[in-house]
């Protein structure tokens, strides 16, 4: 892997940029796309602190533009490309249903034309809230699992990575820092929890992995209480400090706990890599691009009811969340009164 050139989408974020500077100090020409300035630039920075050899190249810009996809697999020839470009944060997704499934599913599906033009395996960073999904992000993300599946490429869920931006963690230290008591959704809520180094760590090995198409979860234990966390958390942050703990109602999208395959998928013998491989059931390829036409359709016009529609038929055991049902009910109304 590492004496071919690589191509990160997302580089600017948690893990993408961990991934970059793991490869980059093992020898690996990587390239880094990036939609965010500030987060380019922070990447720069960090990279100027640094003497890899080669050198990383920069590109500012979307996996949604087509001719500057083609552009960097034209001029650097990578043979892998790790996405983990993506909007993840449910409750703002749930919020902006259009925009999530114009990023997470229509732009992957650019990235991957792209890509297989080029010869490139796509190795998809996804998540377990693609496993019978209550949130729009989940139901992205796993309509992203099959479009790279259906190309031959590798998958890898992983449940929810501590200390990533805007993580739960993240969260927790802010409020612990701020004297204000740790709110959590439920008492009930569970998760899967891992490091960046792990996240990394298992991302290299599933690309490395020569069986494809695959789709990998991570050996873990049984899910943590997101209340032992906070409380976990405030022991170590403030030891002096009696932090309290708020409890609300479980938003739209979130799910009590999470999973890491769902009934119809079959896990199948660990290795020693820490990986396990899951078989999953797949969509023919011409009923999945038939869907893709009509919901890319449906997003370029902004029609709500037809996206979800849509994205209802690629992800049958997608539950969809109150909010957006509300987006969608009025929506329609909208329609019925023209």
């Amino acid at each position: 892997m590492i004496g071919h050139p690589i191509l990160i989408t997302g580089a600017g974020g948690s893990i993408g940029s961990v991934l970059a500077f793991h490869l980059a100090s093992a020898g690996a020409h990587i390239i880094l796309l990036e939609s965010s300035e500030g987060s380019l630039f922070d990447l720069q920075r960090e990279f100027e602190n640094l003497t890899p050899s080669p050198h990383p190249t920069f590109y500012l810009g979307s996996v949604a533009d087509r001719a500057l996809l083609d552009e960097i697999l034209s001029l650097h020839g990578p043979r892998i490309v790790f996405h983990t470009a993506a909007y993840k944060h449910v409750p703002i997704i749930e919020e902006q249903p259009i925009a999530a499934i114009d990023n997470n599913v229509l732009a992957t599906e650019t990235l991957i034309a792209a890509a297989s033009a080029g010869n490139a395996r796509v190795v998809l960073l996804s998540t377990d809230k693609a496993v019978v999904p209550a949130s729009v992000m989940g139901a992205t993300k796993r309509v992203a699992e099959q479009m790279v599946l259906n190309v031959g490429g590798t998958v890898l869920r992983l449940g929810n990575v501590l200390a990533s931006r805007g993580s739960v963690a993240e969260v927790f230290a802010r409020q612990i820092a701020a004297g204000i008591p740790l709110s959590v959704n439920d008492p009930a809520a569970r998760r899967y929890f891992l490091t960046i180094a792990e996240a990394v760590d298992l991302l290299a090995a599933a690309a490395a992995d020569p069986r494809c198409p695959a789709l990998f979860v991570p050996q873990l234990p049984a899910p943590h209480f997101i209340t032992d966390l906070a409380r976990f958390m405030a022991r170590r942050l403030a030891p002096n400090h009696d932090t309290p703990i708020e409890f609300a109602r479980l938003r739209s999208g979130d799910k009590e706990s999470e999973q890491l395959w769902s009934a119809s998928e079959t896990p199948q013998p660990i290795y020693s890599d820490g990986l396990v491989h899951i078989d999953s059931p797949s969509i023919a390829r011409s009923q999945l691009q038939t869907l893709l036409a009509t919901l890319r359709d449906a997003v370029q016009s902004r029609d709500l009811a037809a996206a979800l529609a849509v994205l209802c038929v690629l992800v049958p055991d997608y539950t969809p969340g109150n909010a957006v049902l509300t987006q969608r009910s009025t929506a329609l109304s909208q329609v019925s009164d023209e």
